[in-house]
């Protein structure tokens, strides 16, 4: 239920920050899910209750005519010059949590209810602005198609497999019990006890191959007792990065790439020079390249080499990586 009324309030916001103009109680009830499922008395008893949170949050829910020269009925909007945040000052590790919640915003179906809300309201006729809805940095490739079936499996902590790929490497078939899901440096990452290497493992999600398969029943193993998979994932990864990289960076882009920089430089026009440190030149490439026209790599050059050809398996559908 709070689950619920949460994705309920957060289309309400949705609905009345893109309208042009207010919305009546029928346009808001046509547009989210939770009020047209409900009886006209529900939706009523509803949508005064989640006004009043709303008012309660600080945000305000304005209520008023599209056309004060004809008795309309009365509509609600909320004014985009009174909820938006002023500029903020954000240390690495507050975007970093603020990157996660996005990414797990989009990943929860909450993206896709306020899509659906949206079509709504524009088949009703409602001019909207969804330039207000711009909540995470485009990316060329942000979805992990591996991540709802693991986060099904560590949920009911059901045993799995699953091919791997690592660059340079043939296929693998994996067995894992896994224990949870972690974003480090910006990737997401499965951990637990791997049944194949009789050792804790971490795999990065992005490199898994095909479909994940169910190998057991549901809570078929425990979760050692006090797992913590930060400390998991600071155990297995490499503690210091080895090479160095510079890079050119338009302002505004590239933000994991800027969290983990050694030294950022502005250049002028718009651009900044960054230095991050890397132990793996393909995945550094993978991670620029994925940036497109925003990030070009400086040196060195096999990094450089190598996001040519991601960029350019991408047009051909080809990609042998380098070791």
């Amino acid at each position: 239920m709070a689950e619920r009324k949460t994705e309920r309030l957060m289309n309400l916001i949705f609905a009345l920050l893109v309208s042009r103009q207010y919305l009546t109680k029928d346009q808001i009830r046509e547009s989210i899910a939770d009020y047209r499922e409900s009886t006209p008395q529900a939706f009523d008893r509803k949508f005064e209750r989640d006004k009043e949170e709303l008012r309660e949050l600080g945000i305000n829910v304005e209520t008023g005519q599209n056309d004060k020269y004809f008795n309309d009925e009365p509509g609600y909007r909320i004014r985009r010059d009174e909820a938006e945040l002023p500029d903020l000052e954000l240390s690495r590790e507050e975007a970093a949590v603020i990157g996660l919640a996005t990414q797990v915003w989009e990943h929860a179906g909450l993206a896709s209810e306020s899509a659906t809300a949206l079509v709504k309201l524009k088949a009703i006729g409602v001019d909207v602005d969804t330039s207000v809805l711009r909540m995470a940095e485009p990316r060329l490739s942000t979805d992990e198609p591996s991540f709802d079936a693991m986060w099904d499996a560590v949920t009911r902590r059901v045993p799995i497999s699953f091919v791997y790929a690592r660059p340079g490497r043939e296929p693998m078939q994996r067995h894992l019990q896994p224990w949870g899901i972690i974003s480090w440096h910006d990737r997401w990452y499965v951990g637990g006890f791997d049944l194949d290497r009789d050792e804790p493992r971490i795999f990065r999600l992005s490199r898994v191959v095909g479909e994940v398969t169910t190998e057991g029943d549901a809570g078929s193993y425990e979760i050692p007792e006090g797992t913590d998979m930060k400390d998991v994932a600071r155990e297995l990864f490499p503690p210091e990065p080895a090479e160095a990289a510079v890079l050119r960076i338009r302002q505004a882009r590239g933000h994991s790439l800027r969290r983990i920089a050694q030294r950022v430089t502005p250049l002028g026009d718009g651009v900044d020079e960054v230095e991050i440190r890397y132990s793996s030149r393909w995945e550094l490439a993978s991670e620029v390249a994925s940036y497109g026209p925003d990030v070009v790599v400086v040196s060195p050059p096999d990094v450089r080499d190598a996001v040519v050809q991601r960029l350019t398996a991408a047009v051909t559908g080809s990609l042998e990586p380098t070791s």
